[in-house]
């Protein structure tokens, strides 16, 4: 049914497709209230300053000065990572779109693993689902693993939004916090979007724009630690909204370059569905999503590797993601869709 223009959903839909569009709305919803409306700071200035409970509020503005560097060491440990990384919001999550995880090759649990994840999209959805939650199993897929989805660093300063982060076993996308996961013993799998919030800027139709070819500091980060470098693509992640067109060297391009230089994160004007339309809404429409892990780089130690080898790795990396690209791509993905590196 189309009420001027906007297409609704029969109410005969079954409640488990609802549950999934409301699962993919929390997601959606609590990421939108929590940066680009910023909704936490607005709740603890109100608790400080308007209710009776403002010691509680200092309480948790101490303990985040407190523990503000967790994000950097690991990330949170113990139960609760376990617990929220296990609610069947996640399941919910995953089977909206479909999410699937595709493992091409045997990892070893006494090897430390840095993956680059491609491409961006508006939210990295695959990303998030396959490594920040058990939607996808991947405690089963990849047992011993320990799973680490990096994000800006900034995440981790937002009351209340840095809780659910934390829960994840998300860490910081810093040096310092790479650097302390991919020293640890092992077992760690530590997941990094190359092409940040620059890249989900790119939207072209008929192509996937990955930035890369001079994103080579996790290179680098890779050889002095001696980690692995493993490719994961996700077919689809471009797909799931749509976006304004922004061509190189138009004016919304340029604004969006300047607020994302500025601030960090770079604004996307996007266009999804909501709960009960397919055309109009911050939902993500339903469109298959598979995330695939490639083969692992064996990097050696080297802790004063030269440009050259970091130039040389880096374009290992890449003609192993290209090839994972070509190979996947007519199977999971469009092949008509072109992967260009930039």
């Amino acid at each position: 049914m189309k009420i001027l223009g906007i297409e609704f959903s029969p109410l005969s839909i079954p409640k488990t497709r609802r549950w999934e569009t409301l699962a993919v709305f929390f997601w959606m919803a609590t990421f939108m209230f929590s940066t680009v409306f910023m909704g936490p700071v607005f709740i603890m200035i109100y608790i400080l300053f308007y209710t009776n409970y403002w010691h509680f509020g200092i309480l948790y503005l101490c303990w985040i000065l407190v523990d503000l560097r967790t994000c950097n060491r690991g990330g949170r440990q113990g139960w609760l990572p376990k617990f929220v990384r296990h609610w069947n919001l996640w399941n919910h999550f995953a089977n909206f779109f479909p999410i699937k995880m595709v493992k091409t090759a045997e990892l070893d649990r006494n090897r430390n693993y840095l993956v680059g994840s491609h491409p961006h999209g508006v939210l990295s959805a695959g990303a998030y689902s396959s490594f920040a939650t058990e939607g996808t199993n991947f405690s089963k897929v990849f047992p011993g693993m320990i799973p680490h989805l990096l994000t800006l660093q900034e995440m981790f300063f937002i009351p209340l939004f840095r809780e659910l982060w934390y829960s994840t076993q998300a860490c910081a996308a810093t040096k310092h916090g790479m650097e302390y996961l991919l020293t640890q013993p092992g077992g760690q799998m530590v997941v990094l979007v190359p092409g940040g919030a620059q890249e989900s800027l790119n939207c072209d139709k008929g192509e996937v724009r990955l930035i890369l070819k001079q994103r080579k500091g996790f290179i680098k980060l890779a050889l002095r630690c001696g980690a692995d470098l493993l490719p994961c693509f996700t077919f689809g992640e471009n797909s799931i909204y749509d976006k304004l067109p922004n061509p190189e060297g138009s004016f919304i391009r340029k604004v969006q370059d300047k607020i994302q230089s500025v601030f960090g994160f770079a604004p996307v004007f996007f266009l999804g569905r909501g709960i009960f339309n397919y055309n109009l809404g911050i939902v993500p429409h339903r469109r298959p999503l598979t995330v695939v892990l490639g083969t692992p780089i064996h990097v050696a130690r080297n802790p004063n590797p030269t440009q050259e080898d970091i130039d040389e790795m880096h374009r290992k990396y890449m003609e192993s993601l290209v090839r994972l690209y070509e190979e996947y791509n007519p199977i999971h993905g469009d092949p008509s869709v072109q992967l260009i590196l930039t």
